[in-house]
């Protein structure tokens, strides 16, 4: 009989060939993406929508490719880290492909509180905030994701230490990503009662781009969206939502501005804050909080 636990350590000199066994189902996906997003941007323009922005698609691609060479260099770093947690727990699992289920749950979970976190504290939040700067909302906006969020990987540690494969963990990594690309749009309506309940839909997803008062904060689920639904974060899509942050961005194409803007705003306050207290608070508070107080100096200093 096959047995699931106590699989033997992984020898780094296996690094390549984990590495090949991981794959690189993003960069594969490419030409499938960027079909569909031309599709989208013709249909877009053929239907008179024209929920499409020039500068803003162009930041949105120069980030996503951004990315992609950032995590290129950066897989190699983080398979070792992998293998080291993996060598490191005695519950090591085999490299079973259906184990692939329990550990793509684990990390939605985690994928959930990593995202909601990211919108309550403003550290995080500086390497979310890019995902949310497009004031239109297509494709292209799955592209944006931050070139620093790989501070965000402390989240997703108890997946690596509950001793999944460093094979199965990668390619769902993959998979979480990829899955996300298809909520961008608006062109896909609300799906089936039991679907919308279960999936993060476009529909469930739109509400959480959405910046309206109802919306803010709401559906951070990456894949599932029954983690909102249980733990109180789940808004149903009503009217359209006004997509884009309160601050509306100006520099659209910038990819630096776009990745690094809100740290040049954090350093600034911290600069400005008197007290010890007042700049942790500028670094790790609330977003609406510190927003809230910035507004009020600025309206007792008019």
């Amino acid at each position: 009989m096959h047995r699931l636990f106590g699989a033997q350590p992984i020898p780094y000199e296996d690094i390549d060939r984990l590495e090949q066994q991981s794959g690189d189902l993003i960069v594969y996906a490419i030409p499938l993406m960027a079909f569909f997003t031309l599709l989208e941007i013709w249909y877009s323009w053929h239907s008179q929508k024209r929920n499409y922005d020039t500068k803003e698609s162009l930041g949105s691609l120069f980030a996503g490719l951004g990315n992609v060479v950032i995590n290129l260099f950066f897989k190699v770093g983080l398979i070792y880290g992998s293998i080291y947690i993996y060598n490191l727990v005695p519950w090591r699992m085999e490299l079973n492909w259906w184990t692939m289920i329990p550990c793509l749950l684990m990390f939605d979970f985690c994928s959930y509180w990593a995202h909601r976190i990211s919108h309550f504290n403003r550290f995080f939040w500086a390497t979310h905030v890019i995902h949310h700067s497009a004031d239109n909302y297509n494709l292209t906006v799955s592209f944006r994701l931050s070139w620093v969020q790989h501070f965000k990987i402390l989240f997703f540690l108890p997946v690596a230490f509950l001793g999944f494969h460093p094979v199965v963990f990668f390619l769902v990594n993959q998979i979480s990503v990829l899955f996300q690309f298809w909520q961008h749009t608006e062109y896909i309506g609300k799906l089936h009662p039991i679907v919308e309940r279960f999936i993060v839909t476009p529909s469930n997803h739109r509400v959480h781009h959405g910046s309206d008062e109802k919306y803010i904060d709401k559906n951070f689920g990456a894949i599932f969206i029954f983690w909102d639904r249980l733990l109180g974060t789940y808004q149903i899509e009503e009217e359209k939502p006004t997509y884009g942050i309160t601050t509306k961005m100006e520099n659209k194409l910038n990819p630096l501005h776009l990745n690094f803007h809100e740290y040049e705003d954090m350093l600034e306050d911290v600069k400005q804050a008197k007290s010890f207290k007042d700049k942790l608070f500028f670094v790790f508070g609330s977003p609406g909080r510190i927003a809230q107080v910035k507004k009020k100096k600025q309206s007792d200093a008019a």
